[in-house]
């Protein structure tokens, strides 16, 4: 069965506080102003995504400097040399 609203209260609408006035736009930016974002990615987070890249990915790192890479490419020539 549907019953019919018959008394609705009905808010009043309130006083809209007057709008802050503008900042004064910049003549010029600066140019030493660059924005940067920084990213994190947890400890975990990066031990899988070192496990999972590939042989060329881990290259071209040690190419680009990173220790991690020259490491790893170091361990697996050695065990090359070893098990031949």
């Amino acid at each position: 069965m549907i019953n019919s609203v018959t008394s609705a209260t009905h808010a009043q609408p309130t006083a809209q506080p007057a709008a802050a006035p503008k900042p004064a736009p910049q003549s010029k930016p600066s140019a030493t102003t660059t924005p940067t974002d920084t990213v994190t990615i947890s400890a975990a987070k990066q031990i899988v995504q070192e496990a999972i890249e590939t042989s060329s990915q881990t290259a071209r790192e040690a190419a680009n400097g990173d220790n991690q890479a020259k490491r790893l490419l170091a361990r697996e020539a050695a065990q090359r040399v070893s098990t031949k």
